[in-house]
């Protein structure tokens, strides 16, 4: 166990990565605090905001795994596969999931206020814009180069 733990912490590529997601994770708080002017735990493990995380994180792999073996390689034509759908999933699929929790918020209000519903309210901000994945997805690239 303990040599599988030294293995991942060693693996450089998986490092970068994840430093890649902390520091837009980082990034998306410190806009949350400056915006509202109060700190919010939602902020740093939840999804959506500037930039995107999952673009982040994705656009770093690919990008280090291109520049450690190659942009021809196996490698990063998975890795670049994989970004391209997670970014695509992060600004399409989940931003619709975003809109239609903003929907149906507002009709199970409007039936509450009719007294007829108790839920609870749906997440609204779940996805991305294109200009948050695309900060996101330059913020990878751009750690994947510097911490090389």
């Amino acid at each position: 166990m303990r040599e599988i733990f030294i293995q991942i912490i060693e693996n450089k590529v998986f490092i970068i990565t994840l430093l890649a997601w902390v520091i837009a994770q980082a990034i998306k708080v410190t806009i949350g605090v400056i915006r509202e002017r109060r700190f919010d735990f939602r902020w740093l493990i939840g999804t959506g905001g500037m930039p995107s995380s999952h673009a982040a994180g994705a656009a770093c792999l690919a990008t280090i795994l291109g520049l450690e073996y190659g942009f021809n390689s196996v490698y990063f034509a998975i890795a670049c596969s994989f970004a391209i759908v997670v970014m695509f999933d992060a600004q399409g699929v989940r931003r619709s999931t975003g809109r239609q929790a903003r929907i149906l918020n507002k009709v199970m209000e409007d039936i509450y206020w009719r007294g007829r519903i108790s839920e609870g309210r749906l997440r609204e901000l779940v996805g991305h814009t294109p200009v948050e994945v695309l900060a996101g997805a330059l913020l990878g690239i751009a750690v994947a180069f510097l911490l090389r």
